[in-house]
């Protein structure tokens, strides 16, 4: 018992610990402006009543806070083997304190402390998007079980299961709608301020809001595997990471570190006068280098968020807004990925609904694409489906097995001729549709009929292939595995440059690999087969909302909508990030190089030069923070 009793406690104490320290770091940068300004202003007092000793002691404890805080930030720098222009924060500082400039130490202190705290708001403002993702998942749900309804964990729902999703909740895990209307709400998916409504079978995503009538939902995965759990793993990690501007801006910082010393030197040397040493040094803290690139980075990320794109990390950002051929893979990606069934073809002694009937009860036992879609064909034409069995099927070509104590078997034309001794005049007599794919259905060893099938293009697939060229893509590749003919008509259909069919995975990848030799590539796709082309283009792009999981792990942008469009306002925000960061990264640095030299030359006293660096900094975040809008 009494270990238990100091094993609590011991937990409580670190417990209490902990969040002293969050405390501490989430209100250090204030503490330390309240403290640096206390004493600016009591010093100012002492100095205005001709007190000059009073006043030198308070500017000079406003000063040493922030000084001890900023040598404990770099001694963790220098530990993760970073070294940053906070060096030259402590330099101006130190050197204020060491000969005598008391007052222009404080101001330094007070300017660097404001700074920090002036970094933490704009990133802050800049991570809002995405701090509003995370905050919207759903801890419980509303179960059915023996006809009542259990309010349980998401953790616990599985496929299959039956919830009651009301009005006012975020729908917690992906699924369809078992009954009624579903009136949602996406805004904080994608930005669109216009809601949805789905009926019975729609595809719901997890994330969106409920502001309609509530209505049943069918789990179709766990929450784990749902598409918003996925959003928030994507999110926390581009929380964390650190882009090639931002790492390019540290090696800039100690080219620029040098620089200040040696110009700090050099006019100290020249002059004999240790204060324009000071002078220099102050002015050069801190740095819109290692202020506006953060800042500027999550801006963009966090916009493209709202805009319902989900970049992963800045340097997927970046890539972006390099971006100058775009391939596209055709299902799922300029096509809906549902085929809809445009005619049904019935041989003698069978009728449509009889053949449409058979082909889905035995396509129940496949995960082909077209399966879904005969299923879904059946069910919406109200007819009953029976369980399969004896199933034998054959990737790519077809499937076998036994319905209602008939053999029937579904796949393409040959596959169904070789299984079949009678009807093959129905095959032979089929029309050769460019875009048109069909399925043939024999039963008890007699073609039965066929079905015919079409993938129709996306509504905004033409529109966001204008909008791509608009944002600065000057070649566009439609890279399809489905049959030549099909991939054709759909590629001219859409005005893309150039048109490949019946590729592999391998094939794809080849594919962005001779199209990145020539300039830098934007792979988009949403299945399995894409994953690899993904991870080998300079940005891979995964339709999120119901691609493959494992094209959103090798992907760098995650489409959080099934729909296209997207993609091009994330195109136009990377570019613009882009240019933004980089403005503000030349006219700060600009700005502050030619402070340093009037400072070097004596006509820039180190008060003023604190105050004239801090307003370049003040002009820089706020220039950063555009790419929000």
């Amino acid at each position: 018992m009494r270990v238990k009793q100091a094993l609590a406690r011991s937990k409580g104490a670190i417990q209490r610990y902990l969040k002293v320290g969050e405390v501490y770091r989430r209100f250090a940068p204030l503490l330390l402006v309240a403290i640096a300004l206390a004493g600016l202003t009591v010093g100012s007092w002492f100095w205005w009543h001709e007190d000059t000793a009073p006043s030198h002691i308070a500017w000079m404890l406003g000063t040493l806070p922030v000084l001890l805080a900023l040598f404990g930030q770099i001694i963790a720098s220098l530990r993760r083997g970073d070294v940053g222009l906070d060096v030259v924060a402590a330099l101006s500082m130190s050197a204020a304190l060491v000969f005598g400039e008391s007052l222009a130490g404080n101001v330094v202190a007070l300017m660097y402390a404001g700074g920090q705290l002036l970094e933490s708001f704009a990133e802050g403002r800049a991570r809002r998007e995405m701090t509003a993702l995370l905050g919207r998942v759903a801890f419980t749900a509303m179960r059915y079980r023996d006809h009542t309804l259990e309010e349980v964990p998401i953790a616990t729902i599985r496929q299959g299961d039956r919830l009651l999703v009301r009005q006012g909740d975020v729908v917690p895990v992906d699924g369809h709608v078992a009954n009624g209307v579903a009136v949602l709400d996406l805004s904080a998916l994608t930005g669109e301020s216009i809601p949805k409504s789905l009926s019975r079978g729609g595809e719901v995503m997890s994330g969106s809001t409920l502001i309609g009538a509530a209505f049943d939902l069918i789990a179709s995965r766990p929450a784990a595997e749902s598409t918003y759990a996925g959003i928030v793993r994507l999110v926390e990690a581009a929380q964390a990471s650190k882009s090639p501007m931002a790492r390019l801006a540290d090696r800039y910082a100690m080219w620029f570190l040098a620089l200040t010393v040696s110009l700090a030197g050099a006019a100290s040397l020249l002059s004999g006068d240790p204060i324009r040493a000071l002078a220099v040094l102050v002015v050069a803290t801190p740095c819109p280098l290692i202020l506006a690139v953060p800042v500027a980075i999550i801006s963009g990320i966090s916009r493209t968020a709202k805009s319902g794109a989900l970049v992963k990390d800045g340097a997927a950002l970046e890539a972006l807004a390099h971006v100058r051929t775009a391939i596209l893979d055709k299902t799922g990606t300029v096509t809906q990925g549902r085929p809809t069934i445009t005619a049904i073809r019935a041989g003698e002694g069978f009728t449509e609904h009889e053949v449409l009937r058979l082909a889905a009860s035995l396509d129940q036992a496949s995960a082909h694409v077209m399966a879904a879609s005969l299923i879904q064909a059946a069910t919406d034409a109200g007819l009953t489906l029976l369980p399969p069995s004896n199933i034998a099927e054959l990737p790519g070509k077809g499937i076998v097995g036994t319905v209602d104590s008939r053999r029937v078997a579904i796949g393409g034309d040959n596959y169904v001729r070789n299984l079949s001794s009678d009807g093959h005049a129905l095959l032979q007599a089929l029309d050769d549709h460019d875009g048109v794919q069909s399925v043939a259905v024999a039963v008890d060893g007699v073609v039965a009929g066929v079905i015919l099938l079409q993938d129709q293009l996306r509504e905004d697939a033409r529109a966001t292939l204008d909008a791509l060229r608009a944002a600065g893509i000057e070649r566009i590749v439609l890279a399809s595995g489905d049959m030549d003919r099909i991939a054709q008509t759909v590629g001219r259909s859409l005005g893309v440059d150039e048109i490949l069919g019946n590729l592999t995975p391998e094939g794809k990848v080849v594919a962005v690999g001779r199209e990145a030799a020539m300039r830098p590539v934007m792979m988009v796709g949403d299945g399995v087969n894409d994953a690899p082309a993904l991870a080998a283009a300079e940005v891979g792009v995964a339709m999120g909302a119901r691609g493959a999981a494992a094209s959103s792990e090798a992907a760098g942008v995650v489409l959080l909508v099934d729909e296209l469009y997207p993609l091009a306002r994330a195109l136009n925000i990377a570019r613009r990030t882009r240019a933004i960061a980089l403005q503000s990264v030349f006219i700060g640095l600009g700005f502050s190089i030619a402070a340093m030299l009037v400072a070097a030359l004596g006509y820039l006293p180190p008060v003023q030069g604190a105050l004239l660096q801090e307003a370049i900094d003040v002009a820089v975040i706020a220039n950063a923070l555009r790419a929000l809008r």
